[in-house]
């Protein structure tokens, strides 16, 4: 993990070397690495708060945080595990035939960044998570144009093409993820707030 971040073209030769299965790739990654944001973001909301345009800090219940915090953690499983049978299929179109395992791999690993930051959700303050969430974003987005043509064997030409695809598929299930909390919190199924 910590190689991705030093040396990350070294690092997913390695990973595609490991012909990981989708189990492995799960349980060795996503499993524990999702849980950082759900975690602090569980913590932060529930003991720290936050304050918009006043001075009392507005805190969510217990069980509102623990609720959504359950429900963001499975979305982020299945949003890797969704991506990365994206990847898989979306694979022909670019000239590579490669394993569902190792797709899945792929969008685990590119997600490592998000992941980690994650952490900030203990200091549930959104300027500030913005600005240090913006770099890991562009190292997320760095990390799937220097290891989608490694893992999938294409050229970096290709590579570059398929993870603008891969990009905008992500952009597009961000937008339907936001109309489905939009959706959630309409029918009652939104935060509770401590006052």
């Amino acid at each position: 993990m910590s190689g991705l971040l030093a040396h990350p073209e070294e690092e997913w030769k390695k990973v595609r070397q490991e012909q990981s299965s989708i189990t492995k790739s799960l349980l060795s990654h996503v499993l524990l690495l999702a849980a950082i944001p759900a975690v602090a973001g569980y913590f932060g909301t529930t003991k720290v708060g936050w304050r918009i345009a006043t001075s009392e800090v507005t805190r969510l219940t217990h069980e509102s945080a623990l609720t959504i915090a359950i429900i963001f953690y499975v979305t982020m499983l299945v949003a890797v595990f969704t991506v990365g049978a994206l990847i898989h299929w979306m694979g022909q179109t670019y000239g590579s035939k490669q394993p569902l395992s190792q797709c899945i791999a792929l969008s685990a690993h590119t997600a490592t960044p998000l992941f980690l930051i994650g952490i900030m959700m203990l200091y549930p303050i959104l300027w500030l998570n913005f600005i240090i969430g913006l770099p890991a974003l562009a190292y997320t987005v760095y990390l799937l144009y220097t290891g989608l043509p490694i893992m999938m064997g294409i050229s970096r030409e290709r590579g570059f093409l398929f993870s603008s695809a891969v990009l905008a598929v992500g952009l597009v299930m961000l937008v339907g993820l936001l109309a489905a909390t939009v959706i959630l919190w309409s029918v009652g199924a939104g935060p509770a707030f401590t006052f």
